[in-house]
């Protein structure tokens, strides 16, 4: 039987797409010349599910922009902590530490979440209080242990980068830096960053030598008995929703995720759904860091999660065999995307 996506839809298959989300006649003059930008989107993912604000067309000048100021220390207050500190491409766009390390040394007390297939997220960060990229993007500038800046500072230091006015003109009609316009440009490479051609996205294509016997046993178990499609569905592999796992609970003072920013009781300690695609890169995993593996994972599952008051109903124990963890396992190394990660771009002076 021929795998689904688990739920109903179209799925793009090895398409390179041109978006134009708004008319440029309001757009402004750096845009003119580039109405239409070519993202090139794997097999398997769905382009129609990738949300551009027309607030933000996506141009190549911005997108250029957008990767010098992702990898750009001088957003921070001390010139040491870029966004690619602690979401690097070479680490599957995540720093591969249980929590990371900021301006000073100093930690949080959140995992950092890859990056990889962000423009298909309804809501940013663990708890989802971000609707956007674009507001994702300011987000750990002025927190004060990850770049420990503030947004009017940060300004400050880039419009000083001299080398900087040009890329701003081309993106933007003029060389004037705003928080905004940063925001904008980092969130239009971060649109850019895709992964899909797995080994699954092949299979799905009608490749039936591309998943071993032990993974198309996994996609079994992962369709069914292993309940993973009650959260993980879709070509990205995530509900986009929050659920509490019982992970970290059980400490003096848990982390409450989602329940911070909606102050819904049921949502205590609930965080969103991750994508699994490229699932061996992004270790450790949950929103703690706490799982190292995907053994582990798959472990933390088996026993119906860690129990609390707010446990999700849709957790419950699985009485997997051993064997049948290992082809689950061997399914989920299966979503690994093709793409290799380039070296950073030069940056201004």
């Amino acid at each position: 039987m021929k795998a689904t996506r688990f739920v109903a839809g179209l799925v793009a298959v090895g398409l390179t797409v041109s978006l134009c989300p708004v008319a440029l006649a309001g757009a402004p003059a750096g845009l003119r010349g580039e109405a239409v930008y070519e993202l090139k989107v794997p097999l398997g993912l769905d382009v129609d599910s990738l949300s551009v604000p027309a607030s933000n067309p996506m141009s190549a000048a911005k997108v250029e922009l957008g990767e010098m100021l992702y990898f750009d220390g001088r957003l921070s207050s001390d010139g040491t902590i870029s966004c690619s500190s602690c979401h690097d491409p070479a680490k599957g766009f995540t720093d591969q530490k249980r929590v990371s390390n900021g301006v000073d040394g100093k930690t949080g007390a959140r995992n950092a979440p890859t990056v990889i297939n962000t423009a298909f997220n309804i809501f940013q960060f663990w708890d989802g209080r971000s609707p956007s990229l674009e507001e994702q993007a300011k987000g750990p500038i002025a927190n004060p242990v990850e770049m420990a800046s503030t947004l009017d500072v940060c300004v400050e230091s880039i419009a000083k980068v001299r080398g900087y006015g040009p890329y701003f003109e081309k993106a933007f009609g003029d060389s004037v830096v705003t928080v905004d316009r940063i925001a904008q440009a980092i969130a239009s490479y971060e649109r850019t960053v895709l992964s899909g051609n797995s080994a699954w996205d092949r299979f799905i294509d009608g490749d039936k030598a591309a998943l071993s016997d032990s993974a198309q046993r996994g996609l079994q178990l992962f369709e069914g008995k292993a309940l993973c499609t009650r959260c993980h569905v879709g070509f990205n592999l995530t509900d986009g929703l929050f659920h509490n796992l019982g992970v970290g609970m059980s400490a003096p003072q848990p982390d409450l995720g989602r329940f911070v920013v909606t102050k819904n009781e049921q949502e205590k300690g609930a965080f969103k759904t991750p994508t699994l695609r490229d699932l061996q890169k992004t270790a450790p995993y949950m929103h703690d860091g706490s799982v190292k593996t995907i053994e582990e994972v798959i472990a933390l599952y088996d026993r119906g999660g860690d129990k609390n008051q707010w446990l999700d109903p849709k957790v419950e124990p699985l009485h997997l065999s051993d064997a049948e963890k290992k082809d689950l396992a061997a399914f989920l190394r299966s979503l690994e995307g093709d793409w290799k990660p380039q070296p950073p771009p030069k940056l201004p002076k």
